[in-house]
């Protein structure tokens, strides 16, 4: 047998229409009659439906079954009890308050708090955000936004004697779910691992990969990481908008949640010191005394990671391409920043200067080299590197914070480097050179050729008139200001030039016209 229908609506549409029918003083009883044989009753039933839209302005309402509600109390006891509702029921009916009984009182319950308010009484307000409803922004085009946040690794690392647990700060493009780019860090990140995250999402190049550019929008949280001078500036320098979310609200940026939580199942918990793993009775770990991964290999093993995320993971919301293949065919004009124009950027800072050697500047066990370099053997510089791209570091003045220029890895300078090398340690010998001929050249005293007899001139000696002149000059002596209107006598004007021209005047035939 089909369910009944509800006919509430229908029922409100008909009683309207007599209404309406009443007010114009065209309604009949065969009308009336109609509408009892369409809804089955009889037409005294559709009398009282039209009076009580007729009570209503027109509009039918149904009366409803009476059913008990809650008090203020009430609600208030529930509250107490932590949703509780058999509790609170318990309560007010040994402290003498009317309840009806527990099954009403549930029901009356589940009417007046929703399932998600219930859940926020039993669990606060995480438990009552598992029941709201978030909407999906259009993806737009690559770069047209990013969202960023830190997570916490779920693994405990040796990081110089010290077990501790791994931050890493994603910059997510919104668009193609790539990692544009990361910074990690042993401890809880502060504003340079924002910038330090920066930097490695907006460079292009063979270490960074094809990821990255300007992007229009940034989205955050309400991190202190994220809003400070220094982010807003870099940022605003660039003309890339922050868009501040508000605190908890992890459905504002799904995508870089999303890759937090894939790295925490595919990643970290296949690691040792994985702090999630089951534990024995007590909470004691299966392998107390397994061997942890030193810092390095843990950052090792994260890059492999995100190389695989955007290489080889294909995300529903992608319709089966990796980040990588919607990057590509992705249309979207990138904005792009060299590395020179970065050095605005906040980088990591080796603690104290270093010295310029014969082989370059020392750090880690490796030889950084430059063609500015050379001749400056002794001086000390600071140095400053991006953390996991170790590849290159740039080198500042440690009295005036000047950029002196950027150094590569030895071991890794290209064919190119090497060349530009050797040519500016040409250019500094024969610049050397240069200055030691004409010095020699200075030395030797060259005399001027004469015809009489007189005393040998040097041919760097300046002449008497030309010292004068020289002294005027350094004087601020102006001949012209000294000169007078008769310090040199004119001569005599040619007596042909002087003589008067006497005008022809044409004879006058009238005296009015003789002047």
């Amino acid at each position: 047998m089909p369910p009944a229908l509800d006919l509430s609506s229908l029922r409100a549409a008909a009683m309207h229409r007599l209404y309406t029918l009443e007010q114009s003083e065209q309604l009949t009883r065969t009308r009336i009659t109609g509408v009892a044989d369409a809804f089955g009753v009889d037409p005294r039933t559709v009398v009282r439906w039209l009076a009580n839209a007729r009570a209503n302005n027109g509009t039918y309402q149904p009366p409803g079954r009476t059913s008990f509600t809650l008090t203020p109390h009430m609600l208030d006891a529930i509250a107490r009890w932590r949703g509780n509702a058999t509790a609170a029921w318990r309560e007010l009916r040994a402290d003498g308050h009317p309840v009806p009984s527990l099954p009403t009182f549930h029901r009356a319950t589940n009417r007046a708090l929703t399932p998600g308010m219930r859940a926020g009484l039993r669990g606060g307000e995480k438990a009552r955000r598992r029941f709201d409803i978030a909407g999906e922004r259009d993806r737009h085009h690559r770069n047209y936004a990013w969202e960023t946040d830190h997570v916490e690794a779920s693994v405990k690392v040796r990081v110089e004697g010290h077990t501790r647990k791994p931050w890493i700060t994603f910059f997510i493009d919104c668009a193609t779910s790539a990692i544009c780019g990361l910074a990690i860090t042993p401890q809880r990140p502060s504003r340079e691992a924002v910038l330090v995250a920066i930097r490695d999402a907006i460079l292009i190049d063979e270490h960074h990969g094809p990821f990255g550019g300007i992007p229009t929008y940034v989205r955050v949280d309400g991190g202190k990481e994220f809003l400070c001078a220094p982010v807003r500036e870099a940022l605003g320098a660039l003309g890339t908008v922050i868009i501040e979310l508000p605190p908890f609200t992890p459905e504002g940026k799904p995508n870089v949640e999303a890759v937090n939580g894939a790295i925490k199942k595919t990643l970290f918990a296949g690691m040792p010191g994985y702090t999630h793993a089951p534990t024995l009775r007590g909470g004691k770990p299966v392998d107390p005394d397994q061997p942890l991964l030193p810092f390095e290999e843990f950052v090792r093993l994260v890059l492999e990671w995100v190389q695989r995320w955007n290489h080889e993971n294909t995300p529903k919301s992608l319709n089966g391409y990796t980040p990588r293949e919607a990057w590509d065919a992705d249309p979207a004009l990138i904005d792009t920043v060299t590395h020179e124009a970065l050095h605005t950027y906040t980088l990591e800072r080796h603690g104290r200067p270093l010295t310029i050697s014969n082989a370059g500047v020392r750090w880690r066990k490796r030889n950084y080299i430059a063609d500015w370099m050379h001749g400056r053997v002794g001086e000390k510089v600071h140095l400053r590197y991006l953390p996991h791209h170790d590849h290159h570091v740039e080198l500042y003045d440690p009295q005036t914070g000047r950029h002196l220029g950027h150094a590569v890895m030895a071991q890794q300078a290209t064919p190119e480097q090497g060349l530009s090398l050797k040519r500016a340690r040409a250019r500094q010998a024969d610049r050397l050179r240069t200055k030691l001929k004409k010095a020699e050249k200075n030395r030797n005293t060259r005399y001027a050729a004469a015809t009489r007899p007189a005393p040998p001139t040097p041919l760097d000696a300046m002449p008497e008139e030309e010292a004068l002149e020289h002294l005027r000059n350094l004087d601020g002596f102006d001949p012209a200001a000294e000169a007078l209107p008769d310090l040199i006598q004119l001569p005599e004007p040619d007596a042909g030039l002087t003589l008067p021209i006497t005008p022809h005047t044409p004879p006058a035939t009238d005296p009015k016209d003789q002047p």
